[in-house]
């Protein structure tokens, strides 16, 4: 089955040919579904949300939360309550890593890994700034692979929070989620997961992982960019304190002291992107229409076929080799840099990505300065790949 056609944009050419859109690990193109529900928003509903008693504000409330609780069955949340609209996985992270201030003390671990996107990097350095608390990362193998025994020898009573990567967005590797949260579990450590580029791919369960924190970007799976969630579990959500103050997280406010709603609004300050929630919501009912198994295996399956044509062009390196791989194909060709090559394909309309993909620890551990990567989506086809093939061999023809 194809879904190509409800992609609007894949229909346009890129550099004079018929377009290949293969950077879908940076963004995913948009169905015209969701396409619809925003500009319908924006036509008949556009209103501020929960705090007027006109029809409009009714309207938009009503929309918004839909989109809410559609996140809520999509990861399997317990509670709607858990799931809290952020402007993507960046911003949640960073919500995480500011109210947990308080809770981090002097001398703890903050456990990452080797594999992560500077998101899920950057935010807990500037926690372990404010605290005192010490940062260590997971290694990983030669093929890309975290290594287990190293996390069990760093995940110790003293490990406060291990936060990682579902999926890398670098290498694609598939990182066993519930075996490492329960490992962390098994110390008392709080565990985060950066799952970013898994949404798509894998189903999501957050209840049967286990995990405390969930994020994930809307822009990822098919909805607006601006838009994304943090899922938690509602009695942490509950103990822990709001990061930004202002309308709508407040209960009751005086000159000098105030009282904040329960979660989730106690988390979302201001005016929330209510057009990006809807997008959001459109683009799950979305995919709940479609035969997520049969179009993933597909798109597996691709992968697959890619990889064994690019293995055969000489000069081809395939950087990265897990066991269990998702929608990434990060290489490099022998003698050219990343960009060059990645302005090579462009030149032929295949779009892909050049560069260290904000993973500059792990690129410095493979002693590379980035990579092409080529990253797929379920709308993607047999020429598509060809096409990939075809391009990166006639890039060599130039290098």
């Amino acid at each position: 089955m194809s879904i190509r056609k409800d992609f609007p944009i894949l229909a346009r050419q890129s550099r004079g040919k018929s377009l290949v859109y293969l950077d879908n690990g940076a963004t995913t193109q948009k169905p015209q579904v969701v396409i619809d529900a925003i500009d319908q928003y924006y036509q008949r509903h556009n209103s501020n949300v929960h705090r007027a008693a006109h029809e409009l504000a009714e309207e938009a409330t009503q929309m918004m939360e839909s989109g809410r609780s559609l996140c809520q069955a999509f990861i399997n949340a317990e509670s709607r309550k858990e799931i809290i609209f952020t402007r993507g996985t960046t911003e949640a992270i960073n919500l995480v890593a500011n109210i947990l201030t308080q809770r981090i003390k002097p001398g703890q671990d903050i456990l990452i890994t080797e594999l992560e996107h500077h998101s899920n990097i950057v935010p807990w350095q500037m926690l372990a700034e404010r605290t005192g608390a010490n940062i260590k990362a997971v290694a990983i193998t030669d093929e890309g692979e975290l290594d287990l025994d190293d996390a069990a020898a760093k995940l110790t009573k003293n490990t406060a929070l291990f936060a990682f990567t579902h999926v890398s967005n670098g290498l694609g590797t598939i990182n066993p989620a519930k075996v490492l949260i329960k490992m962390a579990q098994d110390v008392g450590a709080l565990t985060l997961v950066d799952g970013a580029q898994a949404i798509l791919h894998l189903p999501v369960d957050v209840q049967n992982l286990g995990c405390d924190f969930y994020v994930f970007s809307g822009h990822k799976l098919y909805a607006p960019t601006g838009i994304g969630v943090l899922y938690g579990r509602e009695a942490l959500l509950e103990a822990l304190p709001p990061w930004q103050g202002g309308g709508e997280m407040i209960e009751h406010v005086t000159l000098t002291s105030s009282t904040y709603q329960s979660a989730p609004y106690k988390f979302e300050a201001g005016t929330p992107n209510i057009a990006g929630a809807i997008g959001l919501g459109a683009a799950i009912t979305y995919l709940q229409q479609q035969p997520i198994a049969e179009l993933v295996a597909a798109e597996d399956a691709l992968v697959s076929r890619a990889l064994s044509g690019l293995q055969q062009i000489d000069g081809f390196r395939l950087i990265g080799e897990p066991a269990k791989r998702s929608a990434v194909i990060s290489f490099l060709l022998e003698g050219s840099h990343p960009n060059d090559v990645g302005t090579l394909l462009d030149q032929q309309g295949i779009a892909v990505r050049s560069g260290h993909h904000c993973n500059m620890p792990l690129m410095t551990r493979l002693e590379i300065p980035g990579t092409v990567r080529a990253s797929f989506s379920l709308y993607n086809n047999d020429e598509d790949v060809d096409r990939l093939i075809a391009g990166v061999s006639k890039a060599t023809t130039f290098l």
